[in-house]
């Protein structure tokens, strides 16, 4: 009679145990279908598949799982996104810790950050992020009133497209940094010459692709054809010069003739100046009536005429 009434007791116990088990179970999984359930409203934005906020109107928040103010908004944004299809909106979200491309895309520098988004053009919100704000910012149109991004910041840019890449290259050499200090253990300053030099040889090998692609673009010309070119430019000048220097020739002579002309006209007019005062001159030469050797060399020729005469 014990032993049945102790195998009973246990029974018992065990089928209450089980019973408890099995509830607390449902309900927990039932938290969790609600919150799954919740969160569907609330629809993860990706690089694979961002081009959707392209078309329609969303709403879209950028958070990490470690900032203080996005946590807060948290709860306030799943409410507003359960009201997503009674305003006609899509509502997603974007994890930058694991996105970080699509934070280069969009420019987002601090957390959390909004973006209203309609029909590829984009606007960022600035007003309250609380529940209420944010349906009236959608039912009232108050993004009407807003500017929207420039062009060359839309994301869908090839400045943005580039500042994506450069995102993603930053998070990728600091995953490489951190496996090279924490798991090869190599120093910090190590790392920072590993990337130094494969700065320097990377900027190198592109430049020589520049090189060849500006060769393949525009080749060079032979260097043959642009000797002939300063031949003939040569032999251009020379004749040029040719024809100048006969112009010049005439030119001296002329003035050399008018030279010449003009010193026989005064020789001449000497000539006569000096036939008209003989005499003179033999007067003027003399010094105290002795004749001068000039008027004696003048002189010689009328006293060889004397004896004729006589």
């Amino acid at each position: 009679m014990a032993g049945g009434t102790v195998l009973g007791a246990l029974k018992f116990i065990i089928k209450n145990v089980l019973y408890r088990t099995l509830l607390i179970l449902v309900l927990i999984n039932t938290v969790n279908c609600a919150n799954s359930v919740a969160g569907v409203h609330v629809l993860p934005v990706a690089d694979t598949n961002w081009t959707l906020i392209l078309q329609g109107e969303w709403m879209l928040k950028f958070y990490a799982p470690w900032c203080p103010a996005c946590q807060q908004i948290q709860r306030d944004w799943e409410d507003f996104a359960k009201q997503s299809k009674a305003l006609g909106i899509s509502v997603g979200k974007v994890d930058v810790s694991q996105q970080p491309g699509l934070s280069g895309r969009f420019l987002v520098t601090t957390l959390p950050t909004i973006f209203h988004a309609k029909d590829g053009l984009f606007r960022r919100y600035l007003a309250s992020r609380s529940v209420e704000d944010l349906q009236s910012y959608i039912r009232e149109k108050k993004w009407e009133s807003v500017e929207p991004v420039p062009a060359w910041k839309s994301p869908s840019s090839i400045a943005m497209t580039g500042m994506s890449g450069l995102f993603r290259l930053s998070v990728w050499i600091r995953h490489i940094q951190s496996y090279m200090t924490d798991t090869l253990g190599i120093p910090v300053w190590g790392s920072y010459a590993v990337f130094a030099l494969a700065t320097l040889l990377t900027g190198l090998l592109l430049g020589l692709m520049l090189v060849l692609i500006a060769d393949c673009l525009c080749p060079s010309k032979p260097r043959y054809k642009e000797v002939t070119t300063e031949v003939y430019m040569k032999e251009e000048l020379s004749d040029e010069e040719e024809e100048d220097v006969p112009t010049e020739k005439k030119q001296l002579s002329d003035a050399e003739d008018e030279r010449e002309n003009l010193s026989d006209k005064a020789s001449g007019e000497d000539s006569a100046g000096d036939e008209a005062s003989g005499p003179e001159e033999l007067a003027v030469d003399s010094v105290d009536g002795l004749p001068s050797e000039s008027g004696m060399r003048k002189r010689k020729p009328q006293i060889s005429e004397l004896p004729d005469e006589l």
